[in-house]
């Protein structure tokens, strides 16, 4: 009978001796080693290993397939299903807008998570360690990594472009994302200033927490490429306030700014309203932290996988979403989503090489 074990891998961290499962955050400034996952939701789980060792990056894609890789069997492309289709989709972009005319919000990321039935006939097959050994191999990403807590209902693997919160010696630092482009010579203004506005959010978010005068924004949109994309990236940072540690941080930083909106709490309400379907895993944080040395590294959870099982079987789910300001174009806006995911999908389904063309959209709720 396949009995997965708990494991956490990072980069080239592997964790492994499960000792402890929290949702309090205070056990991260506590003792020990934790892997860390936040749903967009609230939902945290924390989970404490005792054995954190160094292990081999991933090899070149000239080499062969690693076992678990290899026996990944992911959805059929033709699975996947939207949490919001084109039309309605582009409806919600279309009444972000009129939010922003009535000065509701300045911008309010809106997002749609795919689903599809993972096979039944080998639970191996569907591990998430296979999953996110390909992802390292298909579409490496500088916050890469795997989660599996099977008893705790935790089975995520992420190729995270973006950093959400590094702690390292009395400092805080994000790497907020806004603006996406197959190209830098495709970027608009409207990418530029949705940067600017979340990099505003996220030096007020830090600034809750951070000594006051000590936060600045040593880059601003520096463009980042990344598997079949460019982005625009931004660091903020400050020198944490005495007696501040992991709960304060989730507590006034979180959800991320980047993935969220400007106001926060406005834009939450308003994708509160269009959103049809939970982000789990999508959007929220995922990293590490360790306790002993007072320092991790959380990153936002887009360009991520989760498996969720139930008596009807295995889904994978997906999430994708762009960023609308009052300069979007709806269609352009679905596009973005779907650039963002097409490239995910196909190393998810299978579809290993880049010469094969990505899954189009199709009518009803067909996504990809």
């Amino acid at each position: 009978m396949y009995a997965p074990t708990p494991f956490a891998r990072f980069g080239s961290l592997l964790a492994t001796d499960l000792r402890d499962v929290t949702s309090d955050p205070a056990a991260l400034e506590s003792a020990g080693w934790w892997a860390v996952v936040a749903d967009f939701e609230g939902r945290l789980v924390c989970a404490r290993f005792g054995d954190v060792r160094e292990t081999t990056l991933p090899a070149p894609r000239s080499a062969p397939l690693p076992p678990a890789a290899a026996r990944w069997r992911g959805p059929a492309p033709a699975a996947w299903t939207s949490s919001m289709d084109r039309a309605s989709y582009t409806a919600g972009v279309r009444r972000i807008r009129e939010h922003i005319a009535a000065g509701d919000v300045y911008q309010a990321n809106l997002c749609r998570v795919l689903s599809a039935p993972l096979p039944e006939a080998d639970p191996e097959a569907s591990d998430v360690s296979g999953l996110s050994a390909l992802l390292a191999r298909g579409n490496p990403a500088p916050y890469a990594g795997a989660v599996r807590l099977p008893a705790h209902g935790v089975e995520v693997a992420t190729a995270s472009p973006e950093l959400y919160l590094r702690r390292s010696a009395g400092t805080v630092e994000s790497g907020p994302i806004k603006g996406t482009a197959r190209t830098a010579e495709e970027m608009l203004e409207k990418d530029h200033a949705e940067n600017v506005m979340i990099v505003d959010l996220v030096r007020n978010d830090l600034g809750r927490v951070c000594a006051p005068g000590s936060v600045t924004v040593p880059a601003l949109c520096e463009v980042e490429p990344h598997p079949g994309l460019v982005h625009l990236v931004s660091t903020v940072r400050g020198e944490l306030a005495p007696g501040t540690g992991w709960p304060e941080l989730l507590r006034h930083t979180f959800p991320p700014g980047s993935v969220t909106g400007a106001p926060k709490l406005s834009a939450l309400r308003i994708i509160g309203a269009l959103e049809t379907s939970p982000r789990g895993s999508y959007c929220g944080g995922i990293g590490w932290a360790d306790a002993d040395r007072g320092t991790g590294e959380l990153a936002v959870g887009i360009r991520t996988f989760w498996i969720e099982r139930g008596s009807r079987g295995a889904v994978l789910r997906f999430g994708t979403g762009a960023g609308i300001t009052w300069g979007s174009d709806p269609e352009a806006e679905w596009a973005e989503t779907e650039l963002k995911a097409s490239g995910l999908l196909k190393v998810a389904s299978g579809m290993r090489h880049p010469e094969v063309p990505a899954p189009t959209a199709t009518s009803g709720r067909r996504a990809l």
